[in-house]
């Protein structure tokens, strides 16, 4: 900064908006001064004509000054009393009565031009006196020019013309050695410029190694989204072919299981002779009404086996004899007695079916059963195919569903490959 500075005191910068510091000072100096100058510009038709009367006095003073010079340089003694020390040996030696005729008639001679002489020195009073005049005049006329404003005025455009060549001393000794000040300046900005270099260095390495961690973290982002995105999609694969499998499940066995397996059981409580013609294609499911036992009657002939609960209508316990009328009515209360268990009332309540509210509603009952029994029989194979179709819908529904999406899982044509080579003979 300070190598600047010199170099922009001894090379100014003609753009006023880039002045340095010195530069603007030395203008706000000029601008001063020239501001004096116009003040003291005011009153100088009148300190023209002092300033003319005080030349043409000093002219004279100085005429006469010469003179004078010119005068006293022809006298070889400077004042009166030399003169007359000059006389008085001149005198004492004539007295003396040694000398020659011929030197005492030119000592003589000398003391009389040095009498003569001594006359002239008066002349030479005369003119200092009026030399002293001219200068009381010149003093006076000089004391009237002088006022305290335009004193002030001159010492401050002094002080205003010193600091102006004290700038420009400074300026001239800036530019003998702006050479010098030059080469100190593409030195330090050469330094500077490694600097900067260096601290660029360690910043660009400081940032590509913060990208370097967040391009790791972002990938290390990206992996993890991927792999649960992988986890979704394989999430979705699997319960996309769970439901398949369940849709395939459920459309391939064959219709009215569950009311075929409930009619078999209501049956063989109602009627035992009921022969089931094959095991029940589902799994019971614990809740519906079984029979207690099956009894073979095959070996009995001529009369009919059935359970004790079949046989409550028949029973008759014995009865207590006690007061007369009441014999009767007691035992016709216990023959009119039918139990019947909630599993019976709830398979009764699925199919559709009143359930038995007495023994003597059996038969009906049971026959409805078969009735109901044989349509789900017969029409089996056509629902199944009907819940096939159903299916083949719901299944394509979701393919659709899934042409529409993303899925990385199998396709459903290949889950309803199964299905629609499913039969209800080889489910049966």
């Amino acid at each position: 900064s300070a190598i600047k500075s010199k170099i922009e005191i001894a090379m100014p910068n003609k753009n006023k908006e880039q002045q340095s510091p010195t530069q603007k000072r030395r203008a706000e100096l000029i601008a001063q001064a020239n501001e004096i100058r116009q003040k003291q510009g005011a009153g100088k038709n009148a300190r023209t004509s002092k300033l003319d009367q005080i030349k043409r006095l000093d002219e004279q003073m100085r005429s006469r000054i010469n003179e004078q010079k010119t005068a006293r340089s022809k006298v070889n003694f400077k004042s009166v009393e030399e003169v007359d020390r000059q006389i008085e040996k001149l005198d004492s030696e004539v007295n003396s009565g040694r000398m020659k005729i011929v030197d005492e008639k030119k000592a003589l001679a000398e003391i009389s031009s040095l009498r003569k002489l001594k006359k002239n020195f008066s002349q030479f009073d005369d003119s200092q006196k009026s030399i002293d005049d001219l200068k009381a005049k010149i003093k006076e006329i000089k004391d009237s020019m002088e006022d305290p404003e335009a004193k002030a005025m001159s010492e401050q455009y002094n002080k205003i013309q010193a600091e102006l060549d004290a700038i420009k001393a400074e300026g001239d000794e800036a530019y003998k050695n702006l050479s010098s000040l030059r080469d100190e300046r593409t030195r330090l900005h050469n330094l500077q410029n490694e600097k900067y270099a260096a601290l660029k260095t360690i910043k660009d390495e400081y940032w590509q190694q913060r990208k370097a961690a967040q391009a790791h973290e972002r990938e290390a982002r990206e992996k993890a989204r991927e792999r649960r995105k992988n986890e979704a999609e394989r999430y979705q694969k699997e319960r996309k072919k769970a439901d398949a499998e369940k849709f395939l499940a459920d459309a391939s066995d064959p219709a009215y299981l569950e009311e075929i397996r409930r009619a078999n059981s209501l049956l063989q409580f109602l009627d035992p002779t009921h022969k089931v013609e094959k095991a029940p294609l589902q799994a019971a499911s614990g809740l519906t009404a079984q029979a207690s036992r099956t009894v073979d009657d095959s070996g009995i002939k001529g009369m009919k086996v059935v359970s004790k609960k079949d046989r409550d209508e028949d029973f008759f316990p014995a009865v207590k004899k006690g007061k007369k009328g009441k014999k009767g009515g007691a035992a016709e209360d216990k023959a009119g007695k039918f139990n019947c268990p909630p599993s019976v009332v709830e398979d009764c309540a699925f199919m559709g079916i009143d359930p038995p509210m007495a023994a003597s509603d059996v038969p009906a009952v049971a026959e409805k059963v078969k009735a109901k029994l044989d349509h789900w029989k017969s029409d089996q194979e056509a629902q199944t195919q009907r819940n096939i179709e159903k299916a083949k819908k719901q299944l394509e529904k979701l393919e659709a569903d899934e042409a529409n999406g993303v899925s990385n899982g199998d396709s459903v044509e290949e889950v309803t490959k199964d299905l629609k080579e499913t039969s209800v003979e080889e489910k049966a």
